[in-house]
Parts: structure tokens; sequence; C-alpha cells
């Protein structure tokens, strides 16, 4: 049983399943908190958040699912995968094919509950990163815009949950720039956060014939792609309080962050060492959900 637990972990990575899911249940607290202050409902709904969780955790897994399926060979390549439940031969392609569906129409349907927008947006997710970007890693770099898309959609997703099935008219009533905002943090982080992983890994990554790094090796400009992100990170962070929705504390925090992750990055950029890499790798796992229960805290507060 242990170890049938530990293979579902690693077959649905666990860890970034429940990152996605983490961002998209703050982003719905803030979607409800709005409705709560224009009265369109008394109260936070807490059983529609619990139906968001399942299903996005659902649909994330299910994506994962698909990506290792695929993969399944390259994984038998890489020491950092090949003791996944497939590549080590422990379950098949087409056992895990069947959970990977299931867990797909299920979440997807327990989305779909929520609002359409939800649904088709959870079912976009899927087919974006396994069927596009998964592919795309061994062919270019560009692998990190596509891949970065379907990564910064959970808030999107989770925003728009928060509004459920209201009737046309209080949907028209959406503020859809804070959405926008939500999705656009999360797409620019993902490119510090991408290329540290790639440098760190890519040893591995190259048995596989992935190309992930801006130049597709660890060099000035590849560290240079990187500092830069991080830097596009500081006035994207600030958008939550320049159109009113995120007060100084977010602003407080953002800066604070991304100062810290610029430095970081402005380190790999000098030394293009891969212990200033890590370091990066890390502070991106830290930043985003330290920024979004703070955005959520402030906004809530406010």
């Amino acid at each position: 049983m242990k170890q049938f637990f530990s293979d579902f972990s690693k077959l649905i990575k666990f860890r970034l399943s429940f990152t996605v899911v983490f961002s998209a249940s703050i982003s719905f607290l803030i979607g409800q908190k709005m409705q709560v202050g224009r009265g369109h409902i008394p109260s936070i709904d807490w059983g529609n958040w619990l139906i968001l969780i399942a299903g996005g955790f659902l649909v994330t897994a299910a994506a994962n699912c698909f990506n290792e399926i695929i993969e399944v060979d390259l994984d038998k390549l890489m020491s950092r995968t090949k003791d996944r439940p497939m590549p080590a031969g422990r379950m098949t392609t087409g056992q895990g094919l069947v959970l990977g569906v299931f867990m797909a129409f299920l979440g997807t349907w327990l989305l779909g509950q929520l609002n359409l927008e939800t649904g088709l947006l959870s079912v976009f997710s899927i087919l974006l990163y396994a069927f596009v970007y998964t592919p795309l890693k061994r062919k270019s770099p560009i692998a990190v815009f596509v891949g970065a898309i379907p990564g910064a959609l959970p808030p999107l997703i989770g925003y728009l949950a928060a509004f459920g099935s209201l009737k046309a008219d209080l949907f028209l009533d959406i503020d859809y720039k804070i959405a926008v905002i939500l999705f656009f943090i999360q797409f620019v982080w993902q490119f510090p956060h991408f290329w540290a992983i790639a440098w760190v890994l890519d040893d591995d990554y190259k048995k596989a014939g992935f190309r992930l790094l801006p130049t597709k090796k660890r060099d000035k400009t590849s560290a240079l792609f990187t500092f830069v992100s991080t830097l596009i990170l500081i006035p994207v962070s600030l958008l939550p309080t320049i159109y009113g929705f995120g007060g100084y504390y977010i602003a407080g925090v953002s800066i604070v962050a991304g100062l810290i992750f610029s430095w970081l990055a402005f380190k790999l950029l000098m030394n293009r060492e891969l212990v200033d890499a890590r370091k990066v790798m890390f502070c991106s796992f830290f930043y985003i959900p330290a920024v979004q229960l703070v955005l959520m805290f402030d906004f809530i507060a406010k």
C-alpha cells in the first residue's frame, strides 16, 4: 500500500498539483470576497471552494499523467524520473491512460459544475500542457513560453470559478482586469522559475534531449534572460496596487521579494555557478505562494 501511494504521488506530481490548486484557491477567495462586497452573495461558498480544489487537483493530476505517458521512454533516461511508476515498470502506460482519462473527465465535470468557463479552461489547460508543451520540450526553448500559459491558468480558473453560475447580467459585472493581472503575475514568474530549474537539471535534461534554457546551454545569455525576467516581475507584481485591489502590504512584500529574487538572479548572471541557480530555483518556490497569500489577506482586509 505504501508503494501504491508513493507511485501515485509520483505519477500525478503531487507537489506540483498542490501548488496549482493553491494558486487557484487563493484566486477563488479573492473573487468570492468581491462578490460578498458587492452584495451578490451573503458569504464565501466553502462548498464551491472544495469543488474547485478537488476538480483542480484532478485536472492537474490528469495533465501530469498524460505528460508522463508521452515521455515514458525519455523518463527512463533521466536520473530524477527513472523511478516514476511507468518508466520503472510498476505501471503500464495503458493503466496510466485509464487513470488519466478518468481524472480528466471527473475533474472537468466538477469544475464545470461551477460554470462553463471554468470547465472549458480546464480542458484547454490539459490539452496545451500535455499535447503542445510536452512534445515542444525536445524541439525548442519556446516550450517554456508555451508551458507558462497553462501554468498561469490556475489563478484565472480559480477567479472565474468564484462567480459560480451567476445570472448573465451579474456575470458581466466581473472585474476581468483582476483575473488578467492574477494570470499575468503567475505567467511572468514562471520564466525565472522554469529557467532556474532547467539550469540546475540541464545535465539530466540533455539525456532526454530537452531544450529549455534560452540558448539551450548554461551560458551568460541564459543567465541574462533569467535575471531580466525577475526584473520584469517587480512592476508586474505591483499591478494589484496600481489598479486598486491590492494595498500597501502586497506592494511592500512584492518589492522586497522581487528584489531578493533579482539579486539572486544577478549573482547567477555574474558567477554562472550551479549553486547560484539552485538559490534562484528555491527562491521561486517561495515567491509565488508568499505573494499570493499576502495579496489575499490584503484584499480581504480592505
